[in-house]
């Protein structure tokens, strides 16, 4: 093989390489914009139409319920309470996602629910 092959593959292979990592950034950036929940994932409620993804950071509790298949507005909600307090809700008609809904926690238990259509979920006192 002459040296301009070895050239030509060597750029070929960076490329590929440059195009795969600039497209692993944009993916991780675009699931956290999608949530609107900064923090990381702690817990994920699945239920029948949807699920609600739960997120902690620095004693803050966000979630977020997302229907399973995309569609026209449907009643969607996600409530997050803080024990002691009362429930933060987001509720309505929503064709994407209903939330992001966050409370400070701090170290107290936290109880989600979330809805899609008529099924719905409910967590229970957690991450306490």
């Amino acid at each position: 093989m002459d040296s301009g092959a070895i050239r030509r593959r060597l750029a070929l292979g960076a490329a590929v390489l440059a195009a795969s990592g600039a497209l692993a950034l944009t993916a991780t950036g675009t699931a956290q914009a999608a949530s609107g929940c900064a923090g990381r994932e702690v817990r994920t409620l699945p239920f029948k139409t949807g699920i609600t993804h739960v997120y902690k950071r620095d004693g803050y509790v966000c979630a977020v319920t997302v229907p399973r298949a995309p569609g026209p507005a449907r009643v969607m909600s996600v409530s997050v309470q803080a024990r002691g307090n009362r429930p933060v809700v987001d509720a309505g008609r929503y064709t994407r996602l209903a939330g992001p809904v966050t409370v400070h926690a701090g170290h107290r238990c936290v109880w989600i629910k979330g809805a899609v259509g008529r099924s719905s979920v409910s967590s229970g006192w957690i991450l306490c």
